[in-house]
């Protein structure tokens, strides 16, 4: 414990991950290679797991800052050799903290749906049935059945997607760079109750915008 307290405060206070950097911020009077080594020999510890080291205390911190609307960020980053991490985090004080996380191989880029949606439900296991919600995604986050999946947990979601997607609005068909075409800088254009892609999953509010600069 007192090892896996000092990974933790360590990777907080230097802000990075690698082991020497964490190890630089222990203040046990050992020699900065014992540090390494100590360090070393907790990550390669196979009784330190995910369910026991990790859950209790996701658990009782999502519990606490379930007090107040949560929310959670999807992002996708490259990892280890040839992986790539899909991973959801918590927003708290302007810090993403790591709530879970899928991995596979492959290069940064487009990460399956089936990912996400494992992603998401992970991260539904630990946290409160009662707290609010709202998940942060970028472009890669539009997949209709993500958010059908995000909208069965009665949480809410806000995500990017392309120019190129088809929708519908009041019974009219349209692509969202017809609208981007037509708007200026500054403009922003908003769709209640509309339809996206060609199988008009909805509704959905959605927003065209073109900011300033």
């Amino acid at each position: 414990m007192a090892t896996l307290a000092a990974r933790s405060s360590g990777i907080v206070a230097r802000k990075r991950t690698q082991l020497p950097q964490i190890a630089a911020q222990v203040p046990d009077g050992a020699k900065p290679e014992s540090r390494v080594n100590r360090l070393a020999r907790g990550v390669d510890n196979v009784h330190i797991t995910t369910e026991g080291s990790g859950v209790p205390y996701a658990e009782a911190l999502l519990a606490h800052l379930a007090l107040q609307t949560l929310v959670l960020v999807m992002a996708g980053s490259v990892v280890g050799r040839g992986c790539v991490a899909l991973m959801s985090h918590v927003v708290y004080k302007g810090r993403a903290l790591p709530l879970a996380w899928v991995v596979r191989r492959g290069t940064q880029g487009h990460v399956p749906e089936a990912l996400h949606i494992a992603l998401m439900e992970q991260g539904q296991e630990l946290i409160p049935p009662e707290a609010r919600v709202v998940v942060l995604g970028d472009g890669a986050c539009d997949g209709t059945d993500l958010q059908h999946t995000l909208h069965e947990a009665g949480w809410l979601y806000v995500c990017r997607t392309g120019s190129t997607v088809s929708a519908s609005w009041d019974g009219t068909p349209f692509r969202l760079e017809t609208v981007g075409a037509c708007i200026k800088p500054g403009t922003l254009v908003a769709f209640p109750e509309a339809s996206v892609t060609r199988d008009a999953y909805g509704p959905v509010f959605l927003l065209c915008c073109w900011a300033k600069g």
